[in-house]
């Protein structure tokens, strides 16, 4: 190790990735040593019980429109084209990477070397180069850390450089704007700039995942997973605010992961080695791990407000933004599965944030509605989670994650059908927005209420109880579940205005009629057919 180095390096040395005439590499430090950076290079702030508050400045959510991908020929027709998958030429990603190398001349670089994916099958060895060290620890507890002794012989498949001081030339780098987020899969590399939101991170290897596990039989998906004491094995999708994280930290169950998965021929894997849980209005009766975990010296709070005496955090507070994240290790959380992997799911849930309240709180899907419900990927879009959102706003999102989809959802959507029927799994709607009206009339759905249908569910409490079919949608809609009032499951009974109503879910009808109308002729006709009906 020459002595502009400190920690342990691979032998694949970052010379080999283009970058050369740096001031200083720090290779793989521990949680202690980068906190100790952290600090002393006043990227965060130590909070009263060991926890890092940083801020990322403009950007508090990740950027969509910023996002490119560039690839080789043979893999062109793979790439679902459009809105979401902008593509990028080889020779204008070249001259970035070199303004970017350029960029990063001269200063510390911060090296992390770990693995995404924790079944040894389907694993992807990763690195990511940082400029700032908060962001190199976010990577340390979100990812799948390696062994001190398998670190020399690290050699990574895909590698993140990450440099949110260095911003783009629209006119010059062929981007969007100052802040790029690009994929390159001839020479698997990722670079990010412009943008300090740690979100970028993760989710650009959740698209490279989406992108190769298909190809491996493997279907990736956005959602998170948990099991029983016995081995049943869960699933909860659903885009950032619906409830993944809060939903799957069961006190009574155990963690696999909390945002990231793949499911394969043997069952489920997690993606990830953390989790990155939202942490606005946290409560430690409501939430209790996830309060803990807030706790913990390395765990990360992103723009969170912190008093500058005391040093205690205010998770109420949402000056800065809604999309308050807390990032940690999942070994920080009691009751998680230690490998990562659990077998194929019982149950499967879609979550919904209902901005217009309508949807039932829970409902049971046919498998038919199941693949036109995960391909419609309703929700709303909450405040912070992208620039530009203010307040929540009625979106589909493909698949419930299709930001991250880099080819068409209909591969995605016709996987998740085949899994389903192989194992016979049992998918469940839970609308985990608001209800008695629309958002700003009505209020959001009790956390305790969706416990408990979601409990009753895993405990077969609902086996046998009487349901109605939806007259808008048609799903089933159980009439009652244990500690959840009869009222709370029919939508309609909780607002003030029946005819009001009538009218928003006409309205919502129409949305997913529009919104399928892209998808409708490349899937089985049964779930084209399985939508709701205009009232």
């Amino acid at each position: 190790m020459t002595s502009n180095m400190m920690g342990i390096a691979s032998k694949y040395g970052v010379n080999q990735q283009g970058l050369r005439n740096l001031s200083f590499e720090y290779w793989n430090l521990t949680t202690a040593a980068l906190v100790e950076r952290i600090v002393s290079r006043r990227e965060g702030t130590l909070a009263h019980e060991g926890s890092i508050v940083v801020r990322t400045g403009f950007h508090t959510g990740r950027s969509p429109n910023d996002k490119f991908i560039v690839c080789c020929q043979e893999d062109n027709d793979k790439i679902w084209w459009g809105k979401i998958n902008k593509p990028m030429s080889p020779e204008v990603f070249d001259r970035l990477y070199d303004h970017m190398r350029a960029y990063l001349q001269g200063r510390d670089v911060f090296i992390q070397d770990a693995y995404a994916a924790a079944h040894p099958r389907h694993s992807l060895p990763i690195r990511v180069i940082t400029e700032t060290a908060w962001h190199n620890l976010f990577a340390r507890n979100l990812f799948i850390r390696r062994k001190p002794e398998e670190l020399p012989e690290h050699t990574p498949v895909f590698t993140i450089l990450h440099a949110p001081g260095f911003y783009a030339d629209p006119e010059d780098d062929g981007t969007n704007s100052e802040v790029f987020i690009i994929l390159n899969l001839e020479q698997r590399l990722i670079l990010i700039g412009g943008s300090s939101y740690a979100g970028e991170i993760k989710k650009s290897i959740f698209t490279t995942l989406n992108f190769l596990l298909p190809l491996e039989g493997v279907l990736p998906m956005h959602c998170s997973a948990n099991v029983s004491k016995t081995g049943a094995c869960a699933l909860f999708f659903g885009l950032s605010g619906t409830g993944k994280t809060t939903l799957s930290s069961d006190p009574e169950r155990m963690l696999i992961g909390d945002d990231e998965h793949g499911w394969g021929d043997d069952g489920v894997f997690n993606f990830e080695g953390g989790c990155y849980a939202k942490t606005v209005n946290l409560r430690a009766d409501l939430e209790p791990l996830i309060w803990k975990a807030t706790r913990h010296f390395g765990t990360i709070l992103e723009n969170v407000a912190i008093d500058s005496y005391t040093r205690r955090v205010d998770f109420d507070d949402q000056s800065l933004t809604e999309n308050t994240r807390a990032a940690y290790p999942i070994g920080f959380l009691e009751n998680i599965v230690p490998d990562g992997r659990g077998g194929h799911p019982s149950h499967v849930f879609f979550l919904t944030a209902d901005a217009f309240g309508v949807i039932p709180p829970i409902a049971r899907l046919t498998p038919e509605q199941a693949m036109y419900y995960f391909i419609s990927g309703y929700t709303s879009k909450l405040a912070g989670t992208e620039k530009g959102i203010k307040e929540p706003q009625p979106n589909f999102s493909a698949c419930f994650g299709a930001p991250f989809l880099p080819m068409h959802p209909s591969v995605y959507a016709k996987m998740l059908g085949e899994k389903l029927a192989t194992h016979k799994s049992q998918v469940w709607l839970i609308n985990t927005g608001w209800t008695g009206g629309p958002y700003g009339v009505g209020s959001r759905i009790r956390l305790p209420f969706t416990r408990a249908m979601v409990r009753a569910v895993l405990t077969g409490s609902l086996e046998g109880v009487p349901m109605r079919t939806d007259p808008n949608f048609g799903f089933l809609v159980p009439e009652r579940a244990p500690d959840v009032p009869d009222e709370v499951l029919d939508p309609r009974r909780t607002w003030k205005d029946p005819q009001a109503y009538d009218l928003q879910v006409r309205g919502l009808v129409s949305k997913f009629q529009a919104n399928f109308a892209q998808y409708a002729d490349q899937v089985p006709a049964e779930a084209a057919a399985a939508g709701p009906k205009a009232p």
